[in-house]
């Protein structure tokens, strides 16, 4: 299942800064599955097309690899039989940056507030440290009335791919 909101253009509500500044963003609920985080990334990389990042630009490949990583976390950490994953996108320019949220229902599973700095040899667990690589900050915070949500913001200007 997936709905969605955008703004500013098509006339739906979005995300606000203050009273008087619209940013530009996208919402949409996911199926918990590896299909519905696939789709989710797949809108996301639509949705930098639409605001001018055409998908071979950093910053959109940038936006696919976070939103890729935090979905699959949902479905794999976060996934509660029955409920699905939200993904919020919101393009901040003055700001430079475009903040990514994904929620889930799990709120007992939470990220660690760094990504470990070794790992086992395992195929694995290392998806939280390409956020980090990519995001010039991350965090999560509860949801209410249950749940949490994984936020990054990825600069637009300069990404750091040079880290990989």
């Amino acid at each position: 299942m997936l709905t969605g909101t955008t703004t500013p253009g098509d006339g739906e509500t979005g995300a606000l800064t203050d009273a008087t500044h619209e940013l530009p963003s996208f919402a949409g609920q996911f199926a918990s599955s590896p299909r519905g985080a696939q789709l989710a990334r797949r809108l996301a990389v639509r949705r930098m097309e639409e605001w001018g990042h055409p998908p071979v630009s950093d910053v959109s490949c940038a936006v696919a690899l976070v939103v890729g990583e935090l979905a699959a976390n949902a479905v794999r950490h976060g996934r509660v039989p029955g409920r699905d994953f939200g993904l919020r996108l919101t393009l901040d320019t003055a700001a430079g940056l475009v903040r990514i949220e994904v929620a889930d229902a799990a709120a007992a599973k939470q990220p660690p507030t760094a990504p470990p700095s070794s790992y086992p040899e395992g195929e694995s667990g290392r998806g939280l440290l390409l956020v980090d690589v990519l995001a010039l900050r991350w965090g999560s915070a509860p949801r209410r009335p249950v749940g949490k949500t994984v936020w990054a913001e990825v600069p637009i200007e300069s990404v750091r791919t040079g880290d990989l």
